[in-house]
């Protein structure tokens, strides 16, 4: 994808792809479609990713062409890390108040480590790391994560640039 020329028709011939021919008239692709990409189906933030690029007003995390477009973009090598942190931040947030509290980095907590008994945190090391996360990003100490707390904290981190892709 790097001959930006090139970039619109893999783009859309990627997207065509995943619209069966009885779908072709669709404006948008369903979210089971998008999550069926190889590049995604591992990805344990995959339904929070197109819940926060579907600008359906059906909630239904479906994605038309140009929402497709804005995900292909945030999520790739050129995209920058504001932008890279301002979506990551969305796709956190997930009941998308605005903040991560202590239910959002539960859910975070739990979909980068799994299901499974063996890989779950016990109720009180799940207590101690948000405790831990909060005392080092909770910059005004009102007990959530904001956007600006949370850049602060990834611009910390040299690795989350170039991590935070999605190479289809």
């Amino acid at each position: 994808m790097s001959d930006p020329a090139n970039t619109g028709y893999w783009a859309h011939k990627r997207y065509s792809e995943l619209l069966s021919k009885e779908d072709r008239n669709l404006t948008s692709v369903p979210m089971e479609k998008v999550l069926s990409l190889p590049e995604l189906k591992s990805n344990p933030f995959r339904k929070r990713i197109c819940h926060v690029f579907s600008t359906s007003d059906m909630k239904d995390g479906s994605l038309t062409f140009e929402d497709f477009l804005d995900l292909l973009s945030a999520f790739s090598d050129s995209a920058t890390l504001e932008i890279k942190s301002h979506y990551a931040f969305r796709i956190f947030d997930f009941d998308d108040d605005g903040t991560l509290d202590g239910g959002d980095l539960e859910k975070l907590v739990n979909c980068l480590t799994g299901k499974t008994e063996d890989t779950r945190l016990t109720p009180e090391e799940m207590r101690q790391l948000i405790s831990n996360i909060l005392e080092e990003s909770d910059i005004d100490k009102d007990g959530t994560v904001n956007l600006s707390e949370f850049q602060h904290v990834i611009s910390r981190s040299p690795d989350f640039v170039s991590s935070f892709k999605i190479v289809l």
